[in-house]
């Protein structure tokens, strides 16, 4: 079952939106404007989410609501990686719903918690006890980021790969399970935490891991399950053809679907990060994605 959608993925961070492109962010807005009505009007029960914003900065959800983004949507997120990339400490996580909660009245939950296993695995298996101590009670949705560590061979998502330096590289350590399957320290303090701890795991266009991380997150006792579709692959042959054996596949947890990243051919600039030429094209593929996939 689809409890949400979620509209983009960290818009405030400069790996995920083009802000030289739309410096005050209000093609932003109006896209966002603009996908939750068309979300709506397939669909009147299906929460909307704000992209998960990272950093955690209560100014620009400011910056959102002057723009009339705030009043589209049902739900705002979060992001924090605070053992990783951000300069907070992990035992700040409450302050930091906090500071949200002191801007909105929107219900705040947290899309991506992540600890990365890149200098010992005991650091992550901290920081997943200390984040599930501190979250699960205070925001009503907890994804942890992730199930797989990101295959090498793969590029992470971002703009500056390896001139971020070190940091570059721990996106690849994020995951339970390494990348060829077995399992990391964490794994067994996770399942402690489950169900009120949900995952988020990206699916690749034809991810092999798909079928097998169903099984595990099953074993897992994992009931709430953050993904995405890309309205950049909705472009390549065959994209409807895996979309709906990547939902088929997911159907029995409560996801969390996030719609984002730009076609080269849609885009201000040709880039997954680019606001788009037109901000209806992107709702109109919020609009397929809804009809198609929201019961």
């Amino acid at each position: 079952m689809i409890e949400a959608l979620m509209i983009w993925n960290e818009p405030n961070n400069l790996s995920h939106w083009d802000f030289e492109m739309d410096p005050d962010w209000s093609i932003f807005s109006a896209m966002v404007r603009c996908a939750s009505q068309a979300i709506r009007a397939e669909n009147s029960r299906v929460l909307r989410a704000l992209g998960g914003i990272s950093p955690i900065d209560p100014n620009f959800l400011r910056r959102l609501d002057a723009q009339g983004a705030l009043e589209a949507v049902d739900v705002v997120a979060v992001h924090g990686f605070p053992l990783d990339w951000n300069h907070w400490t992990i035992h700040e996580w409450p302050s930091k719903i906090d500071e949200i909660k002191a801007v909105t009245d929107l219900p705040v939950w947290v899309s991506e918690a992540g600890v990365s296993s890149f200098g010992a695995e005991e650091v992550q298996e901290f920081g997943l006890d200390r984040t599930a101590k501190l979250l699960i009670g205070k925001v009503p949705r907890i994804h942890w980021y992730s199930l797989y560590d990101l295959p090498r061979a793969w590029p992470a998502t971002t703009r500056h790969r390896e001139a971020e330096g070190s940091a570059y590289y721990r996106h690849f350590y994020m995951g339970l399970f390494r990348e060829d399957g077995s399992p990391k320290l964490a794994l067994n303090k996770f399942a402690k935490f489950t169900p009120e701890l949900g995952i988020c795991q990206w699916f690749h266009f034809e991810d092999p891991r798909l079928d097998c991380s169903v099984r595990q997150l099953r074993d897992l006792g994992v009931k709430h399950l953050r993904t995405g579709l890309s309205w950049a692959d909705r472009l390549r042959p065959h994209a409807l053809e895996w979309f709906d054996r990547q939902m088929k596949a997911l159907e029995d947890f409560d996801v969390t679907l996030t719609l984002c990243f730009t076609p080269e051919s849609k885009g201000l600039r040709p880039h997954y990060a680019s606001p788009p030429k037109d901000v209806g094209e992107f709702a109109g593929f919020c609009a397929e994605m809804t009809r198609r996939y929201v019961d």
